[in-house]
């Protein structure tokens, strides 16, 4: 299946996005996060799909440190870990946004 005719197929599902993710060989796990209702095709690298993530391997491989990667085209590593109800992710970013607020 093409990426046009992947895409036309997510779109018909109830859902904004969609988070493919399983056990990694090198990594403790790996995802692809889609969201074509939103606009994006596919997400480079998401920390917000991996919030989810964390939690969900945390407890499946019973450990709270891990490593993730997302297999998008540009790809990342995360350094992942669970700490109760608190995740925290680490690795390298790009800036695409900065902004000032003023109250």
């Amino acid at each position: 299946m093409d990426g046009v005719t992947a895409n036309i197929t997510l779109k018909r599902l109830a859902h904004d996005g969609i988070i493919a993710t399983a056990l990694g060989d090198s990594v403790d796990f790996v995802s692809r996060f889609f969201g074509p209702k939103l606009g994006i095709t596919e997400n480079p690298v998401t920390g917000g799909a991996h919030c989810s993530l964390i939690p969900y391997w945390s407890n499946r491989l019973a450990k709270n440190s891990l490593i993730a990667r997302h297999l998008s085209q540009r790809g990342g590593e995360l350094y992942c870990e669970q700490h109760g109800d608190r995740v925290t992710i680490g690795g390298k970013a790009v800036t695409y946004l900065r902004g000032e607020l003023l109250i």
